[in-house]
């Protein structure tokens, strides 16, 4: 009886603060239904009384390119990330070369350098080599986020698999190459999954290195498309948030299909038999 009276405790503290959370989802959803003139209404609807759909208008017709950006750069990140940072990880965790310890605590400490430093070092480059302002400069640098974390992410999984299986691909005559492309991706999968989820998550949500590398390009992506309502004397807010709520539904989406395997692949490497 007692164990169900706490089963029943940790069920309502667990709503609680699960409702606590999404609130902020949900008054992102409320604002962006609510009409214009009703803004600065006080007290606020708690819920879209007269519901506008001008915000989402809005976005169709003028959001739609810098979410194709969007798309366009989270997928680049995503194939450059994985391209360098899959062997990379296969290195580490099976062909163990000279100073792969070094490189580990590199990449960790990669990790720890906020993004608005790489974003000025990143400037400075672009700007000489004429890159301010470009989509594929964007994919590069939001990849320089995403490859140390996709490294370590590959080396504690791959190092979990077993040796018998490289070895016995090695004997059938496989060479280093196709044991990493036949045999340790394909069983891989649970990291690929996870290191892309996150790749594109990163590049899809980016501020920093796209608002300092903009250049005033005209491909620009979602997080600057939202500038397009902001201005000194007025701020279309319905616009602004219906445009935050499109924009979060292809990452809320994305979470909720690999969350499986994001789950298997975080945690790779964690126990050893």
């Amino acid at each position: 009886m007692k164990s169900r009276t706490n089963k029943r405790r940790y069920t309502v503290i667990g709503i609680i603060l699960t409702a606590l959370m999404l609130f902020p989802v949900y008054w992102m959803l409320n604002v962006s239904l609510t009409p214009q003139q009703n803004m600065r209404k006080d007290p606020p609807d708690l819920l879209p009384l007269h519901p506008t759909f001008e915000g989402y208008r809005a976005v169709l017709h003028d959001q739609l390119p810098y979410l194709g950006t969007s798309l366009l750069i989270g997928l680049g990140t995503v194939v450059l990330t994985l391209l360098l940072a899959a062997p990379a990880g296969y290195s580490l965790a099976k062909l163990r070369p000279r100073g792969g310890g070094s490189l580990g605590m590199a990449l960790l400490i990669a990790q720890m350098i906020p993004g608005i430093v790489m974003a000025m070092g990143f400037y400075g480059i672009f700007l000489d080599l004429g890159l301010l302002g470009s989509w594929w400069g964007l994919i590069i640098a939001d990849s320089t986020i995403a490859v140390p974390f996709g490294v370590m992410i590959f080396t504690a999984f791959m190092s979990g698999i077993p040796g018998e299986l490289i070895a016995a691909s090695r004997i059938d005559g496989a060479g280093t190459f196709r044991t990493f492309w036949s045999v340790v991706l394909p069983v891989s999968r649970n990291a690929l999954v996870t290191v892309s989820l996150f790749s594109f998550l990163w590049a899809w949500s980016d501020f920093v290195f796209a608002n300092t590398l903009d250049g005033g390009g005209d491909l620009r992506p979602i997080t600057l498309g939202i500038y397009k309502y902001i201005g000194n004397n007025n701020q279309e807010w319905n616009a602004i948030m219906a445009t935050a709520v499109v924009a979060s539904v292809p990452a809320a989406v994305l979470l909720v299909l690999a969350q499986r395997y994001v789950a298997a692949g975080v945690t790779a490497g964690a126990v050893k038999d």
